[in-house]
């Protein structure tokens, strides 16, 4: 079979469409990843969608600036995602086999240009336009339609504008409004406090000594970025993390191995097992002072592969909580102290969409009533989607393309929702759920697993692959689907929207996930072994769960 390089060449643009008078117009507010693919959906569906972005190009936060902005997300100069080309890909549009599987934000970027591009979103997008309010149209309860007030962006005097629209989608993720907690003394202290949301590279922090609060992704990278050059830094941690690598058993990336219909259909106890074990096998979080109370699967993962390192070296120094501050230094409540010259709060972010009626979409501690995640349960008419917000373990970029599918096909009314109370049960059951699987804090207020999500979404759209069919037709891709990493490409195999590229991409997902990394001509014997190993691994996994049934329930 030839080699995939450039997927998007083997099927029609769908954008070809061009919009009518008849057609439904959708607002799109923003045009990161999320928006992009809301443009398409709607698009691939016939329905003209009008996206409005503050800033003056597409990608939201991956679209880096050194300049601070405090009304978009960002990331830092040196970030790399923590997820890897074939799982955070867009379901018909693959990432080149030549990018590396975890790609710098720039690579991102430039990926989300290419869909772009390819599927002519750019003319639908209106740059520099901050709307400013979403509100129910005088002629809601008849229409289901929305008043969108824009105006231009950096432009308080410039005149406002008001538009109506049939349904509204909105895109803005949730790394606007970050979260900084109080703590004693902190006004008092004298030197410069960020939080995460405006570092940008470490150049501020040579030979200083930084205080970092948190344990999440930012700020363990920023940790382990800074560290490097500060005379020291301080982790302070509440309540301990499990670390885990982006790779898993012979470097193939840990989340094409998690993320997979397999690794779902076992025991969550032996999935929570295996994911310690795998984090403990690297270092011993108890001796590096990370380890936690909780078990891997009761919070969101940290994704690292250099904390450890830090910390033997001595650049880096877990504490505990934070007692108070003091003009120049940090009491922890340990008793210890500790003078220091700058502090980084990498401490969350506020679920916050200011321009929405709140009456429309009230958040409390960040958390936000939306059935499956998406629709405010209360509207008369379900024409108002929030895309992308949802906290999966895994790529956001094909949740969002999901919902996306779904709500144009209720725009369409090719689908529709169940009742208001049934809506509602729905959203109590996941709180229920939450509450028993996760810890209580803000950040597991909208949290879910990526391939059950997925699933379920994906069964909305009509799209969700018959394994059982497939397995008597295809034995092969039925064996790939069920063992190899769920890509976002089996979603496009069967249903709405199926695309003819989709069996190859997900034969050769693993090859391709490495195959930028084999930059060296070494042995051919085997071409498919990243497969096979991959393969392999989950065949034994199973094995061990047979044997820990046998011994615990024999």
């Amino acid at each position: 079979m030839p080699q995939v390089k450039c997927h998007w060449t083997k099927y029609p643009v769908s954008t070809q469409k061009r919009c009518n008078a008849k057609m439904k117009r959708i607002a799109i507010i923003g045009a990161g990843c999320s928006g992009l693919t809301a443009i398409k959906s709607c698009l691939d569906e016939d329905l003209e969608p009008i996206c409005f972005e503050q800033e003056n190009g597409i990608g939201g936060l991956w679209n880096y600036s050194e300049e601070l902005n405090s009304n978009k997300g960002s990331v830092y100069r040196s970030c790399t995602i923590n997820t890897s080309k074939e799982m955070m890909a867009f379901s018909d549009f693959p990432v080149q086999s030549d990018c590396p599987p975890f790609m710098h934000h720039t690579q991102v970027y430039r990926y989300f240009r290419q869909y772009a591009d390819y599927f002519e979103l750019r003319p639908y997008i209106q740059f520099a336009t901050l709307v400013t309010s979403i509100r129910q149209a005088k002629c809601y309860n008849a229409t289901g339609r929305w008043e969108v007030h824009t105006r231009q962006s950096g432009n308080v005097e410039s005149e406002e504008t008001v538009e109506v629209f049939d349904g509204v989608m909105v895109c803005t993720g949730h790394h606007c409004h970050p979260y900084i907690p109080e703590f004693d003394g902190f006004d008092k202290f004298r030197g410069p406090a960020i939080h995460s949301h405006d570092f940008k590279n470490a150049n501020d922090y040579v030979g200083k000594r930084v205080l970092i609060v948190g344990i999440g992704n930012s700020a363990v990278d920023i940790a382990s970025e800074i560290s490097r050059v500060t005379a020291q830094v301080h982790l302070s941690i509440r309540r301990g993390a499990w670390i885990v690598s982006r790779l898993g058993p012979f470097g193939i990336p840990a989340d094409a191995l998690a993320n997979s219909r397999f690794m779902f259909s076992l025991p969550q106890f032996f999935l929570e097992w295996s994911v310690e074990k795998m984090a403990e096998f690297r270092f011993d979080h108890e001796n590096f002072g990370l380890k936690p109370r909780h078990s891997p699967l009761q919070a969101h993962p940290t994704i690292n592969d250099d904390l450890h390192l830090r910390i033997i070296n001595g650049t880096v120094k877990v504490r505990g909580r934070i007692k108070r501050f003091t003009p120049s230094g940090v009491l922890f409540e340990d008793g210890g102290y500790e003078p220091i010259d700058r502090v980084i709060f990498a401490t969350g972010y506020h679920y916050h969409h200011t321009f929405v009626d709140p009456e429309v979409l009230k958040t409390d501690k960040n958390e936000i009533e939306l059935y499956k995640f998406v629709f405010p349960p209360q509207l008369k008419h379900p024409t108002l989607a929030i895309i992308g917000l949802v906290q999966a373990v895994g790529a956001v970029m094909p949740v969002s393309e999901m919902q996306s599918r779904w709500y144009a096909l209720l725009m369409k009314g090719l689908a529709e929702l169940p009742s208001y109370e049934e809506m509602v049960q729905d959203i109590q059951r996941r709180k229920d759920e939450m509450r028993n699987k996760y810890l209580r804090t803000q950040r597991h207020t909208l949290q879910t697993f990526w391939v059950p999500y997925m699933d379920e979404l994906a069964e909305q759209v009509g799209c969700r692959p018959n394994l059982r069919r497939m397995l008597l037709r295809d034995p092969m891709l039925a064996l790939r689907c069920f063992f190899g990493p769920c890509v976002p490409a089996q979603y496009r195999l069967e249903g709405r929207g199926k695309w003819d590229g989709a069996k190859e991409v997900i034969e050769k997902a693993l090859q391709n996930i490495t195959s930028s990394t084999k930059t060296r001509k070494t042995s051919t014997y085997l071409q498919n072994k990243t497969y096979i190993l991959g393969v392999g691994l989950q065949l034994f996994m199973s094995c061990l769960v047979v044997f820990f049934c046998i011994v615990l329930f024999v």
